[in-house]
């Protein structure tokens, strides 16, 4: 078979390997709906996980099954179904103890174009198929539904992170894809006022549409300076980080009221060292809780992700705004992703 890899940091292309094989609990797929992402261009273009050789890239796709192992129970061929982001190995004890992201090592949960081949290729293998895919209903258009498997889970955890208190102040730095979720995501868990950060016409746009109250705009000056000037002084309740380099963790403390809590969804992948301002973070004693965490996957996420979709809760298909069709034009789609023009927030590729 075919596959668009990561041939090596700085390089992609096409290169064919053997079709994948199912063990007893997974299954085979091929992709009905591919959506590079962000994270690829970190881990090729910048090396962000490290050296990568031939490695088929992807890991947001709708597929259907072509395939299924001898144990497997809940699905078979010609099923369409989710495939997330991350799909954990739920027989370690990383998932028993709630960290399924981290089943087997940090980010082990993250399998797709890090640990084996993603999905950009005309076949691809997913893992405990019955715990890791979910059945995709009639009437979510495909553009929709892969945005689900990474953007809507990854903001979305990005608001269940920052404890969001109804009626509480949310700020979301970057809003991309992933912080346009995190504004959706803030506004289902009830935020008050609804800060975005961002500057390209068509996100803030989009921003609005998913519930942004006030935006702010980096061109304009200083963002904790504005955010500080919006809130006269006092700050957020909740800060959401999905995108910038590492000063932005330092910002997102700044404006974070004493009490308050930074959410981080944003893969950095450059740097060795996050900052944190000292008395910002009032000398390690502002408590100010700073969490981090991966997507989570699985077929019980999709699920209930599915459901917020189904019944008319959250859009994702907003954040499509270029469409292809052939598996050829992946890398199209993936360059995209790298040079962001200012009428791009996500490309969608149809396979078929």
């Amino acid at each position: 078979m075919k596959g668009f890899a990561m041939l090596r940091i700085g390089e992609v292309g096409w290169i064919e390997k053997d079709r994948p094989v199912a063990g007893p609990y997974d299954a085979i797929c091929r992709p009905l709906a591919i959506a590079p992402c962000t994270s690829d261009i970190h881990t090729v273009f910048e090396g962000a996980i490290g050296e990568r050789h031939n490695m088929i890239l992807g890991h947001e796709a709708i597929g259907e099954v072509v395939e299924v192992g001898s144990e497997v129970k809940d699905f078979k061929p010609g099923d369409r179904v989710v495939v997330p982001a991350i799909t954990p190995d739920w027989r370690t004890l990383e998932a028993a103890a709630g960290f399924h992201q981290h089943s087997g090592g940090m980010l082990a949960g993250w399998k797709f174009s890090n640990i084996k081949d993603g999905s950009m290729g005309e076949y691809f293998h997913v893992n405990d198929a019955d715990m890791n895919l979910a059945h995709l209903p009639d009437g979510i258009p495909l553009e929709a539904a892969v945005m689900i498997p990474d953007m809507v889970t990854t903001g979305l955890h990005g608001a269940e992170n920052a404890d969001i208190q109804l009626g509480a102040t949310v700020v979301v730095i970057g809003i991309g894809p992933v912080g346009l979720m995190g504004v959706a995501g803030a506004k289902l868990r009830g935020a008050g006022r609804l800060i975005a950060v961002g500057s390209r016409p068509v996100c803030v746009e989009a921003a609005k549409f998913y519930g942004a109250t006030d935006i702010v705009n980096y061109r304009n000056g200083d963002i904790v300076d504005q955010v500080l000037k919006l809130t006269n002084g006092k700050g957020a309740d909740a800060t959401i980080i999905a995108g910038g380099k590492p000063e932005v963790v330092a910002q997102a403390i700044k404006m974070t009221k004493p009490g308050g809590t930074i959410s981080n969804i944003n893969y950095h992948g450059e740097g060795e060292i996050l900052p944190i301002p000292r008395l910002e973070w009032g000398s390690g004693m502002a408590h100010k809780t700073i969490k981090g965490g991966l997507c989570p996957g699985g077929r019980r996420r999709m699920e209930m992700l599915i459901d917020l979709v189904k019944y008319n809760r959250l859009d994702p298909g907003k954040l499509v705004t270029h469409v292809f069709k052939g598996i050829e034009n992946c890398e199209k789609a993936l360059l995209l992703m790298k040079d962001k023009p200012k009428d791009l927030i996500k490309p969608v590729v149809l396979v078929d």
